[in-house]
């Protein structure tokens, strides 16, 4: 039996690139690629939870790699071949008490 491997996705940030006439800042979209991501299908009761607390329905959970310094909350991502958009706070757990390689988890719900 292998070692528990996630995969590679596509994290959207934003770049500030200049500032507009009033001088508010102007953004690019930047894709940074995260790897060993694990992509689990979020529990019914979550789901209801989720729905039920933000109106948001949470169709996967994103565990994310220890050591990870980005930015998750409200942020776009691809994977599967389409766009999801992350939510809520992503919750974190002591990286040395969690003994694989994932100590972060955020849900998605469907984008675009």
């Amino acid at each position: 039996m292998g070692k528990i491997k996630g995969i590679t996705i596509i994290l959207v940030g934003k770049k500030e690139v200049g500032k507009d006439p009033f001088k508010n800042p102007i953004y690019e979209d930047v894709e940074l690629e995260i790897e060993n991501v694990l992509v689990s299908p979020t529990s019914s009761d979550d789901m209801v939870n989720q729905l039920n607390l933000t109106g948001k329905k949470a169709v996967y959970t994103l565990g994310i790699p220890k050591g990870d310094t980005h930015n998750w909350e409200n942020k776009e991502v691809k994977f599967f071949g389409q766009r999801w958009r992350t939510f809520g706070i992503p919750l974190e757990g002591i990286e040395n008490l969690i003994p694989l390689d994932w100590n972060k988890k955020v849900m998605v719900e469907r984008y675009g």
